[in-house]
């Protein structure tokens, strides 16, 4: 199943990354470049530096300066984010190359690896508000809401794996088609951000 292969690495590079919490730590993947899994630890490590990333930035003593340091970071990782979508959706393309829809068949209006990559988050919610319902200085009040939301998260978990497996299986099977387009992102793009291309000029 690889949607319980998926959460399986992204789980580890969760746990690898807190075990120096710090966005600054290099990656070490501990996957070769040519499996699949050394893209799902990538595309998780990139999500997870992130999280912390937008947790640092609300930090409401934050330097002014470091601040915006910091949300050009934010930046250059939502394009690395998307690249590495498109890169997971690649694999499945060419996974799924001779396949022949059937007549009729439907396309889904998520790609699999967006539908990955709600897992990778998935997973980081998960793990941090397992760390939430179980925070020994916590009030009992708090810890009992957050093991509830965490009931909640474990269940979308389960619907958003069978959603994923029946996806690949609808695919697999010429139900659906897979049909993905290339992120158009704007607002890095020297001719297409306004504010960028002006100040060409």
């Amino acid at each position: 199943m690889f949607s319980k292969l998926a959460y399986s690495v992204f789980e580890q590079s969760i746990k690898d990354y807190h075990q120096f919490d710090n966005v600054d730590q290099p990656i070490n993947n501990p996957y070769p470049k040519d499996k699949f899994e050394h893209l799902l630890y990538l595309k998780n490590w990139i999500d997870t530096v992130q999280w912390h990333f937008e947790d640092i930035i609300r930090d409401p003593q934050i330097d002014p300066v470091a601040a915006l340091t910091l949300k050009r970071r934010i930046d250059a990782s939502n394009q690395e984010r998307t690249d590495m979508v498109e890169y997971i959706d690649s694999y499945f393309l060419q996974k799924y190359s001779h396949i022949k829809a059937k007549d009729g068949a439907k396309i889904n209006s998520e790609s699999p690896a967006w539908a990955f990559d709600r897992l990778s988050i998935l997973a980081l919610k998960i793990y941090h508000m397992h760390e939430e319902a179980t925070r020994a200085e916590a009030s009992q009040e708090h810890r009992d809401k957050c093991q509830e939301k965490l009931n909640i998260l474990l269940e979308q978990r389960t619907d958003l794996s069978t959603a994923i497996e029946e996806l690949l299986t609808d695919i697999e099977n010429g139900d659906k088609f897979m049909k993905v387009y290339k992120q158009m992102k704007m607002y890095n793009d020297d001719d297409l951000n306004p504010v960028l291309y002006q100040n060409k000029k």
